[in-house]
């Protein structure tokens, strides 16, 4: 697995060969890409609300990887889909069960505690039976994150520390605690003054309530993780 964030929520994270894009906001303030279009293609794009910092680019994306489905929640999915004009390059879906993509590949949505213009907010569970990734999307803590570890296992997760609108560093490190995933990956921090939350921080909180169990993993924008 390898795992790429570009700054704020967007991560690149390949599994077995399939590339999936979450949230992408490329052209966020601390991106290293100076065009959306520098990601290259994927095969996946997943959104988890449809705030401009998480939706962001999906749709330039979109009409330059001709071959990208995106999979969103049935609301933000319809949305996309109006906007390309096409039915045929959208999966939507709600919360649940596994949304099988064909190859041993799934997404599950998990409920997140935020908002959005349309639809509900969700995270995501993505990947295949080896080797699954966690992206909580925006959200506050809630005690249903140790059922998304006792199911899927994620081997990593992506966890929102910033603050004001989603968990701060030590709510987050509670998350860790609920999820054992192996890896934690701080985001959605110092994008903004408001998102105040470090990750120092939330590697403290980390060690107070996990110990050594769990590797947290700070990445900086444009940085490739190979686990």
């Amino acid at each position: 697995m390898k795992v790429t964030w570009y700054g704020h929520a967007a991560f690149k994270v390949e599994i077995g060969g399939k590339k999936f894009l979450v949230d992408p906001w490329i052209s966020n303030p601390k991106s290293p890409l100076n065009d959306p279009a520098q990601v290259g293609d994927v095969d996946y794009i997943i959104v988890t609300h449809d705030h401009g910092d998480h939706l962001g680019d999906a749709v330039q994306i979109m009409r330059l990887a001709k071959n990208a489905k995106l999979v969103a929640i049935f609301e933000i999915a319809n949305k996309v889909s109006q906007q390309l004009g096409s039915n045929d390059r959208v999966i939507d879906a709600n919360i649940g069960g596994p949304i099988r993509l064909g190859d041993g590949f799934w997404v599950v949505l998990t409920p997140a505690y935020h908002s959005s213009n349309v639809g509900h907010p969700t995270g995501a569970v993505f990947g295949n039976d080896d080797e699954r990734a966690y992206h909580a999307g925006d959200t506050g803590l809630f005690y249903d994150m140790k059922l998304i570890g006792e199911l899927y296992r994620p081997k990593v997760a992506m966890l929102p520390i910033g603050g004001h609108y989603t968990m701060g560093p030590r709510e987050a490190a509670k998350a860790v605690e609920l999820l054992l995933p192996e890896y934690a990956i701080p985001m959605h921090y110092g994008t903004f003054p408001v998102l105040w939350g470090t990750p120092e921080e939330f590697e403290r909180y980390v060690r107070e309530f996990v110990g050594d169990k769990v590797k947290v993993k700070i990445l900086k924008p444009g940085e490739t993780l190979e686990l």
